[in-house]
């Protein structure tokens, strides 16, 4: 059976997918930094961040949105897992039951809760097909929000798979997005 165990991509066979060149490299990059603190990170007080409605910060070299919406805190890397793009000018739309943030590059639906890639297709399989949202599964590194007598705190997400968004963090993350960029003003 295929589906996500967490955040893990597991093949019919039983055995782990197997990572993209790109997933490759970035993750022995990563292996080598450290892994999270696993301890809440003060980001702001809650009405501050309420009236912002999204906020940036960078958390151990990460950075990071804070979204506040309908009554709401949710925490997601701040790029795009496709190209890098900032999720902050995204706009917000509920998909399939799912509230998602829309990367304002390529138009990447990303569900705020699980951090999955949502896309619209056919089944051909089907004997009058109709277009419908699928899962890509999580592709969007997602950070646990907590509220504490009006402050706001951000644990980073303890998870250690490799998630597409983390291709585009870090310093080796920042020259991958200003390629990305200058690909994109090329086409």
């Amino acid at each position: 059976m295929r589906g996500i165990r967490k955040h893990l991509w597991v093949a019919s066979s039983g055995a782990p997918h197997k990572r993209s060149a790109r997933g490759a490299s970035f993750h022995r990059a990563m292996e080598e930094k450290m892994p999270p603190t696993g301890v809440p990170h003060f980001v702001g007080k809650k009405e501050e961040l309420i009236e912002a409605k999204r906020s940036f910060r960078t958390l151990e070299g990460r950075d990071i949105l804070i979204i506040h919406h309908q009554s709401v805190f949710y925490a997601v890397d701040s790029y795009c897992y496709h190209a890098g793009g900032q999720l902050q000018n995204g706009d917000i739309e509920e998909i399939a039951g799912k509230l998602c943030i829309i990367c304002p590059n390529h138009k990447y639906k990303i569900s705020l809760a699980e951090g999955e890639g949502l896309y619209k297709a056919r089944d051909p399989t089907e004997e009058k097909p109709v277009r419908r949202w699928y899962s890509k599964g999580v592709k969007q590194r997602i950070h646990t929000v907590t509220e504490s007598n009006g402050d706001v705190y951000v644990m980073l997400s303890q998870c250690s798979n490799w998630i597409e968004s983390d291709f585009f963090q870090g310093e080796k993350g920042k020259v991958e997005r200003a390629k990305a960029a200058a690909a994109e003003k090329k086409t």
